[in-house]
């Protein structure tokens, strides 16, 4: 008989709320969330505008605190943290992705992922560079490592930012619509990278996303509403990303 290998935790969310404002202008954005993220796995959030995805990402990753229930990351309760130490956090363990690539225009490819490697602290200069030239090889920008931002097409930048993500190794790869801005074959090429993360990495990834079609290429589906996970399941046979289509 075989057994599935049990995965450890590395995120676990307990009865999680979020809320802004107060009194009559309060708006809740989280609602009791209960969530597992495990080592290793592709996890697709989906839910419509408001349903509190980017809220959650934002409270995973340390951005944002909850304003009741635990947060624990790599074995951490985030609301015991001072500013300092959740900074630590942050910088040790997670990877941000967005929409709109956020790079810096007056730097090129190398210097705006080599200023999050330079955040790490205690590495050398040639540990550095060691570990920028990596990461755009990893994304297959080694040849346009000297280009600024405004030169390159959108799935260039994208993957820039996708390198920069991963250039300190987190184990949490927080994505939020990566591919909201891009063309379908171009999509495609970031979603691979996303999933090679996962996959042969041995990286936690969550894509957030308000595409259906991408959770064909999950590991597991969590679907949001009105600030609460409604849905919670494991894929079977995740799709390869090259074959996600919408």
């Amino acid at each position: 008989m075989t057994t599935t290998p049990t995965r450890t935790a590395l995120a676990v969310l307990s009865d999680v709320t979020k809320t802004y404002g107060a009194g009559e202008a309060a708006v809740q954005a989280l609602r009791g969330v209960d969530l597992r993220l495990e080592d290793g796995e592709l996890v697709v959030v989906l839910g419509p505008s408001g349903s509190g995805k980017t809220t959650l990402l934002n409270v995973v990753g340390g951005i944002e605190p909850a304003t009741s229930g635990s947060v624990v990351l790599a074995g951490r309760d985030l609301s015991g943290l001072s500013a300092g130490a959740l900074t630590d956090v942050r910088r040790e363990t997670v990877g941000f992705v967005f929409q709109l690539f956020t790079l810096v225009p007056t730097l090129t490819a190398r210097e705006n992922v080599a200023v999050v490697a330079e955040l790490t602290g205690g590495a050398t200069r040639a540990r550095v560079d060691e570990a920028v030239d990596d990461a755009l090889a990893g994304v297959g920008l080694t040849d346009r490592a000297d280009v600024f931002p405004g030169h390159m097409s959108g799935g260039q930048q994208q993957r820039v930012a996708v390198a920069r993500a991963l250039v300190t190794s987190p184990r949490l790869l927080l994505a939020d619509e990566p591919t909201g801005s891009l063309d379908l074959d171009t999509g495609r090429e970031v979603l691979a990278l996303l999933q090679q993360a996962a996959r042969q990495d041995g990286r936690t990834v969550v894509v957030v996303t308000h595409n259906q079609a991408i959770a064909a290429m999950a590991d597991r589906v969590v679907r949001m509403r009105s600030g609460g996970v409604v849905e919670d399941q494991r894929v079977e046979h995740p799709r390869d990303a090259s074959e996600v289509s919408w």
